[in-house]
């Protein structure tokens, strides 16, 4: 048996209901979001917050004023807990394939395959082109009949505009006017397509030669972030007109497999094409940069900036490895058999080994891209056709981050070691993933983390502390930072930094950096790395290897693997900071702790505490806590040059 719930029933569906009031009276963008109907799905059950239900509704996106929209955008803010499965008519720019769970922070939607709505002037009223209405199906939970599961709020995502409080008709409907922002200035267009946008990485999809069944697209990366990098990146997008890639300069796919082209619409029109050769045919390719020594390989390298095993650094890192170039010769199948049937992957997506997670929006048509004629003459040629993909970088969320970070100080026996489950816990049987970690004796953290629960039980032992039951998990970070004060006098203070990697594999380049809210402005000198200030960066300090030292090696066994633990690499410098510049900062209270630690550009996770001067013992070089970090210190650095 299935229970039904309507939104709005139609007498008629062969006449067009007619427009409510408020769309006539729009001069702008009008938005409508109606609910339609929603299904009981599977399993049924007698908890109304708990049961499913399948629902279809409608937005509708008209474009009532003077301006086209290009590349229109609007957000919808969903908040029953909904899965959307489907939106036809476009595509979420938020980074996730659908099925997606948006019911928490709703979802943001862009024109696909019409990314513009002309003006209802430019086209005697052809509804078709000023008007888009998306399709949406997915899943809702709770809301009890009669009921109507409706979002919070609607509105444009456009630059430029300004949109009221959503407006409700009934139970079902949810509309409003967006209209330009006359005290918002935007520049003036004076191209035909969309100007250039920034964001922290960017891609230029450019189509450099085009023929009726396939064309030559050229792919750019630029990190256009001075904290941004990639390290053995993966590529992925989805070909949404049937395309498959024939063959790649300057990159490779993971998977060459020819069955889905053979077996699917490719293979119907193309009967006696060689699929043997094409290097993928899969909807969703996964591509990656080709190692150094294939940059010279005349059939599959021979191109500026490609090749280099999928590494992308921030420009004042190295400029000319602050961007990466490749290839493809794109086929296509009808009905869009003519030259001039161009059109962009969507749903693009770029991760690396640790590195920031990029979030990015969807293809914009911008202007042809210029390049240098490669006659060599003071010529320009252009592009057929360029299309922008812009990318920020997203914040972690608590407990998966991939790095971390643990605070010490002189003036306190204890280190506060990185947050439990930082990094993720998938296993949670026998430790508890909500306990505060344990703080440690200082020899602790130079151990891997299941060699550290007899050292802080023993040091719990000591001190007094409480000993949770179950022991709270491992942070589970493959890269881990010590931020440690190292002295504090009347003139400045120092600080230690020292990284751990944790894993198999080694960072090369590697870098990392700091934000100091108080301290910022007090920094001297770093004296085993490179250190720059980035003062347009939240005032950020950068660190990176020196010549000879910018190789983070991995985790490698200890003298007698049997009983010794593992050995992370390690890298380690002191700092230095004056107090003339920062009057007023007390570095016992805090001042002197790192806001945000970041590695190869991914922000780590810091605990949620800051040492305090421990109980029982006055401050001074003559103290315990001194000498064991000097041990320690030397352990480091005996370790570092041997």
């Amino acid at each position: 048996i299935n229970h039904v719930c309507h939104g709005q029933d139609y007498e008629d569906e062969s006449t067009p209901a007619a427009p409510p009031p408020e769309q006539d009276d729009c001069d702008g963008i009008f938005l409508m979001y109606s609910f339609i109907e929603r299904i009981k799905e599977y399993p049924h059950v007698k908890n109304a917050t708990a049961q499913a239900w399948a629902f279809k509704s409608q937005m509708t996106v008209l474009n009532a004023g003077l301006e086209e929209l290009k590349a229109w955008k609007v957000f919808i803010g969903f908040q029953h807990n909904e899965i959307l499965v489907s939106a036809s008519g476009a595509v979420s720019i938020d980074g996730e394939d659908l099925p997606a769970k948006v019911g928490n922070n709703g979802t943001t939607l862009a024109g696909y395959p019409q990314a513009d709505l002309k003006t209802s002037i430019d086209t005697a009223g052809d509804i078709s082109q000023i008007q888009a209405k998306i399709e949406l199906t997915g899943t809702q939970f709770g809301v009890k009949p009669p009921g109507v599961p409706m979002p919070k709020t609607i509105r444009l995502e456009n630059d430029g505009y300004k949109c009221p409080a959503a407006h409700r008709r009934g139970t079902n409907t949810m509309l409003m006017c967006c209209v330009k922002d006359k005290k918002k200035k935007v520049k003036q267009m004076k191209t035909k397509f969309l100007p250039r946008q920034y964001g922290d990485l960017t891609f230029t999809y450019d189509v450099l030669q085009a023929y009726a069944g396939n064309y030559l697209a050229q792919v750019t990366i630029d990190n256009n972030h001075p904290l941004g990098r990639l390290d053995h990146w993966n590529l992925t997008w989805e070909w949404m007109r049937g395309e498959f890639i024939h063959s790649m300069r300057g990159a490779y796919t993971h998977k060459k497999d020819p069955s889905e082209c053979i077996y699917g619409a490719a293979g119907q029109y193309y009967k006696d094409f060689d699929f043997s050769q094409v290097m993928n045919c899969e909807k969703k390719p996964v591509i990656a940069d080709l190692p150094a020594d294939r940059a010279n390989d005349t059939q599959v390298g021979k191109l500026p900036y490609c090749c280099r095993n999928g590494t992308i650094l921030p420009a004042f890192m190295d400029e000319s490895k602050s961007r990466s170039i490749f290839q493809l010769q794109v086929y296509k199948i009808p009905p869009d058999m003519n030259r001039t049937a161009l059109t962009p992957p969507q749903r693009w997506k770029i991760v690396g080994v640790l590195n920031p997670e990029y979030k990015c929006g969807a293809p914009i048509r911008v202007d042809p891209t210029q390049f240098p004629d490669p006659s060599g003459l003071q010529a320009t040629s252009l592009a057929i056709a360029s299309w922008q993909v812009s990318c920020n970088i997203t914040r972690p969320k608590a407990k998966e981050s991939r790095c971390c970070v643990s605070f010490s100080a002189y003036y306190n026996e204890s280190i506060i070691p990185c947050n439990t489950c930082a990094c993720g816990c998938e296993n949670t049987d026998r430790c508890n993933p909500n306990a505060h970690a344990m703080l440690l004796p200082p020899e602790a953290i130079l151990v891997p983390f299941e060699n550290r629960t007899a050292k802080a039980k023993a040091w719990a032992k000591i001190k007094h502390f409480p000993v949770p039951d179950p022991m709270p998990c491992p942070d589970n970070c493959g890269v881990s930072i010590n931020w440690h004060i190292n002295s504090d006098y009347k003139q400045g203070w120092t600080a230690r930094i020292t990284l751990f990697n944790w894993d198999d594999y080694p960072f090369e380049d590697w870098f990392t950096a700091i934000q100091m809210k108080k301290a910022f402005r007090g920094y001297e000198k770093v004296y085993s790395f490179n250190g720059t200030t980035l003062p347009q960066a939240n005032n950020t300090i950068f660190f990176q290897g020196t010549p000879g030292m910018n190789y983070l090696v991995g985790e490698t066994n200890g003298t007698n693997p049997l009983i010794d633990p593992r050995v992370p690499g390690k890298q380690q410098s002191v700092i230095s900071f004056t107090k003339k510049t920062t009057p007023g900062i007390n570095i016992r209270r805090g001042d002197g702790f790192p806001s945000k630690v970041f590695f190869n550009g991914e922000e780590c996770s810091l605990p949620s505490s800051i040492p305090l001067r421990s109980s029982g013992y006055r401050f001074g070089t003559n103290s315990l806590p001194v000498v064991v970090i000097g041990i320690v210190t030397l352990l480091l650095m005996t370790e570092l040059f041997h």
